[in-house]
């Protein structure tokens, strides 16, 4: 026990060693830094020490790292050993495990999506299994992440599950299924394909290794498949980014050679990088339309912005997210890595995206009244901070709060689920073309489920009344209160045949998910997508296509 102490308090003058040998990089402060890591050393042997109860040294370390990282930005992040696969699926696109994705239902881990050709597909899980236990151990009460983490491990290993799985009747029967681990790859274009008369559509998930190489492939595939291609849509919706190296290739699919696509801009000033298109481009005339919406970041916002930066392609949608930071990797021992956030990146025409402001850990909408102008190649004004603003803005396409709750509360799953185990692949026929019309038995799976949800409306009604009774006026407002919250009642009963369309449109996607998986959803999407309809319509109006890469 001496020893373990002597060593541990001698940590501040090696530490103090290791930083003073980074001068370089530093700012002064060697001795504060010195001071401080003494009397976290110190503290922490006092608490081992002397506390009530017996203390967990990882679980205590990490609170209190996490803690210190939790002051610094979102992104800034310790990646312990435990959680080096879902690093290694951020990087690479890859991680050991069944396939499968994960969400909570009350006490219960519920089986969401299972990937094509994975373990979780080949060992026979189905969507809609609740996971009961793994490899023999309860899984009821744990979190998604616990039970995720539990079916990671190495390649050829096994593991068991116990899963509750619903009957043709509705009830639920347990069954085991035994899984080989296996490497999960993530395909980062799941999709591309023509979406309507001579214009393509490329999907693109997340920046991962080869990201650039797949696009082009898509891009080039499309051109041989339609000589007359008069344009073509690159959706990033959703996409929250990755490598940064990805980013600067795709640019350079529509860039010439030596064009600079990022900088990158830290406190160090020798650390600051530019990062330029290293090929000749595969086509500097088609017309490109780029979608983003709240869920673009990164790279992705690399990839946007720049296209607008050198007015090379219209971009789509609703303002993107906002995250304008780099991030870069350290190992810190015992196969533990550091993320840290060492610079901010700046697209060609000298702006940078990134939110600045910050609320509850969340970014904040900056008004384009105190955001900085910058001007595109053909002269056009564009904003710093807070994201990539359209050329085109769209409606956003929200979740109203029936369609969310039915999610929320899995009634559509369920419902695919009990349908799906009487009908099979074969009943469909071709993804793009299956059609679910039924909306009667769905309607009575509803009302059997005892499904409830609040509305939006619900929701700001209850407010008033609460501040009603704070402010004393709530016996004044009461009959008035009372006779909205009536109307509202009236109007939620008719709420699911007033939204029969999207409802029917989201079990078809579900339905297709079953199957063909997340290329097949992809596919039954497209037929419906606004935003998607909106791009190919520009693309048949040359003329106001062109109006917009200018001033």
């Amino acid at each position: 026990m001496k020893k373990y102490w002597r060593a541990l308090l001698i940590l501040p003058v090696i530490l103090f060693v290791g930083i003073a040998a980074r001068e370089r990089a530093g700012d002064g402060k060697y001795f504060e830094i010195s001071k401080n890591i003494e009397i976290f050393t110190n503290l922490y042997k006092e608490l081992n020490t002397n506390y009530v109860n017996e203390l967990d040294p990882s679980k205590l370390m990490r609170t209190g790292v996490e803690a210190m990282l939790n002051s610094l930005d979102p992104y800034t992040n310790y990646i312990s050993e435990s959680d080096i696969e879902g690093y290694r699926f951020i990087t690479e696109g890859k991680y050991n495990g069944v396939g499968a994705s994960f969400d909570k239902l009350n006490d219960d881990v519920l089986v969401t999506e299972i990937f094509e050709k994975s373990p979780a597909q080949k060992g026979g899980l189905k969507t809609g299994d609740r996971i009961v236990a793994v490899d023999g151990k309860k899984a009821s009460g744990k979190s998604i992440e616990e039970v995720g983490d539990a079916l990671k491990g190495s390649a050829g290993s096994s593991v068991e599950l116990s899963v509750s799985r619903m009957q043709t009747d509705g009830s639920f029967k347990n069954q085991r299924i035994k899984l080989t681990r296996d490497e999960i790859s993530e395909q980062n274009v799941p999709y591309s394909g023509l979406v309507g008369e001579h214009v393509g559509y490329i999907v693109l998930t997340t920046f991962t290794r080869e990201s650039g190489d797949n696009v082009r492939k898509a891009f080039l595939d499309l051109k041989a498949k339609d000589p007359n291609l008069k344009g073509v849509i690159l959706d990033l919706r959703n996409n929250g980014g990755g490598l940064l190296n990805e980013a600067v290739n795709i640019c350079n699919i529509w860039l010439p050679k030596d064009q600079l696509v990022v900088a990158t801009k830290g406190k160090v000033i020798e650390w600051d990088r530019s990062f330029k298109t290293l090929n000749s481009s595969d086509d500097e005339q088609m017309p490109i339309t780029v979608l983003v919406n709240k869920g673009s970041a990164s790279a992705s916002e690399i990839v946007s912005g720049t296209l607008q930066d050198y007015d090379r392609a219209v971009i789509m949608g609703q303002r993107s997210y906002g995250k304008g930071l780099v991030q870069n990797i350290y190992d810190i021992g015992y196969n533990s890595k550091l993320k840290i956030t060492t610079a901010k990146y700046y697209t060609p025409s000298g702006r940078c995206i990134q939110a600045v402001k910050y609320e509850n850990g969340k970014h904040v909408d900056i008004p384009d009244s105190l955001r900085a102008a910058f001007k595109t190649k053909n002269g056009r004004p564009v904003l710093d901070g807070g994201g990539i603003k359209p050329d085109v803005l769209l409606p956003r396409a929200d979740d109203f709060g029936l369609m969310r709750a039915l999610k929320e509360k899995f009634i559509l799953l369920d419902f695919v689920t009990k349908y799906t185990l009487t009908h099979d692949s074969a009943s469909l026929g071709a993804p793009e073309n299956y059609r679910y019309t039924d909306f009667e038995a769905f309607t009575d799976f509803v009302t059997k489920s005892g499904f409830k949800y609040d509305s939006e409306s619900e929701k700001y009604l209850k407010k008033l009344r609460e501040e009603a009774v704070k402010e004393k006026t709530d016996a004044a407002l009461s009959s008035e209160i009372n006779a909205l919250d009536d109307k509202i009642k009236s109007e939620k009963k008719n709420d699911l045949m007033r939204h029969k369309e999207d409802i029917l449109h989201e079990i078809e996607k579900e339905v297709v998910a079953r199957y063909y998986f997340e290329r097949g959803t992809i596919q039954t999407n497209l037929r419906n997508d606004d935003e998607i309809k909106s791009a190919v319509s520009l693309f048949n109006d040359a003329q106001k296509f062109k109006n917009l890469l200018n001033k």
